[in-house]
């Protein structure tokens, strides 16, 4: 792919014709894991430097639901603080009324990216966010420690549930007595809704709701697959786990103490960083799948959107257009291993070079498999939090997994019968 400059991207962006009439001051309010914030910082000076404008962040708690509470409370208010919201690829739905049409302000480069997320944040017809990057996790392993003990990479969780138990034990009888098993995201957040759905989706056990919005989760495959998994807590997992999210997981795992972790792919880099205990020990390859079953990925990934009470609503386009750019992309694809939501950008020379897991997992984030949050709408949040609440009990021993899914069913269809 031709190498855009920073300077053709914004005279691209300059030429939309927004007609700003000066410098703006901008803010955007996103969430952190990582380097996301330190991240943006850097892309946002390249955008002040090219346009005038300027912009300051607004941080927010690192767990997604607490993030959404506020923006919804901000919106629900009109406020003009906040020009730019970073989303979750599952918000498009519950939030569109409180931003921009970006459709014909993005025409031109609408083209570039994966129909599939254009579609994902096109609610009635309106484009109410552009990506940013897109999502799918991966499982991370200790390369050295499954050599160690002549083990492969797990195929399925079954595998990976014996693998982990084998050499989690005999680490810790070779003195390394903090080493666990497994980890992941089991704290009651919407975190905990994608390992889940994962671990559901992988065993056959379906979405949750169904496209055509049926809900489907109460069914024996789903309560195998979440019954497995309150198995390893205690065991393969330390009984912490079950107040993870994505950095407590990645703090376990880069300080040495994991064998296997299921994360995001922002942790590939900064597990090879110089201050990582498992620099050069590790790879990461697709999640296992369930007996019977095959790998599911949770479709996770971040977009833009123009706040309708923003006072500077040509500057914000501007700068939106700008960070979803393939330059952007491309950026950020080699500073974090954040995926582009710009297919070509998975054949770029450098990011192969750089970012090899990025290059390979294309195929994973096309076929990603998705929450319900198209066919229960603005009630999605709503769904998801009965489940994770659900998922959450069942890791912690209240209730096994058929009788807590009954109950899940049972909130659902109440919540269905009030229109989602």
């Amino acid at each position: 792919m031709k190498r855009m400059g920073i300077v053709a991207v914004m005279a691209a962006v300059l030429s939309m014709g927004t007609g700003a009439a000066g410098a703006a001051d901008l803010s955007i309010v996103l969430g952190s894991i990582g380097k996301d914030v330190e991240e943006m910082r850097g892309q946002l000076d390249k955008f002040q430097a090219a346009s005038g404008h300027t912009v300051s962040i607004v941080t927010m708690p690192a767990s997604t639901t607490d993030q959404f509470g506020q923006y919804r409370l901000w919106l629900s208010a009109g406020n003009k603080d906040v020009d730019v919201y970073r989303t979750d690829v599952i918000w498009a739905p519950q939030l569109a009324a409180g931003f921009v049409d970006l459709t014909a302000a993005m025409q031109d480069v609408l083209p570039q990216h994966s129909p599939a997320i254009i579609q994902s944040q096109t609610v009635d017809g309106k484009l109410v966010a552009m990506p940013l990057y897109a999502d799918a996790p991966a499982l991370y392993y200790r390369k050295d420690l499954l050599e160690k003990y002549g083990k492969s990479v797990p195929k399925t969780w079954t595998e990976l549930t014996a693998t982990a138990q084998e050499v989690q034990d005999k680490e810790r009888a070779a003195g390394n007595a903090q080493m666990n098993g497994f980890v992941f995201q089991g704290a009651a957040y919407e975190g905990l809704t994608c390992d889940a759905l994962e671990w559901v989706a992988s065993s056959g056990g379906g979405q949750i709701v169904s496209p055509e919005g049926e809900i489907t989760i109460n069914n024996p495959k789903a309560a195998a697959a979440l019954d497995m998994a309150k198995g390893w807590v205690g065991t393969i997992a330390p009984a912490g786990v079950l107040g993870y999210m994505e950095e407590e997981s990645r703090g376990v795992w880069q300080t040495g103490n994991a064998v296997f972790m299921r994360n995001w792919p922002y942790a590939y880099p900064l597990s090879a960083s110089d201050d990582s205990a498992v620099k050069g020990k590790f790879d990461a390859v697709p999640l296992p799948a369930g007996e019977g079953g095959q790998s599911a990925a949770c479709l996770g990934g971040w977009n833009l959107a123009v706040s309708q009470y923003s006072e500077n609503k040509d500057a914000a386009i501007e700068l939106v257009k700008f960070l979803s750019s393939a330059e952007s992309q491309k950026a950020r694809a080699l500073g974090t291993a954040r995926l582009p939501t710009i297919p070509a950008l998975y054949d770029d020379a450098e990011i192969k070079a750089q970012q090899p897991l990025v290059a390979q997992w294309k195929g994973v984030f096309e076929n990603a498999t998705p929450r319900p949050s198209a066919p229960t709408k603005a009630k999605y949040n709503e769904v998801s939090q009965q489940f994770w609440t659900a998922v959450n009990k069942t890791l912690s021993g209240q209730g096994d997994a058929a009788t807590n899914l009954d109950a899940l069913e049972k909130q659902m269809r109440r919540l269905k019968r009030s229109d989602w």
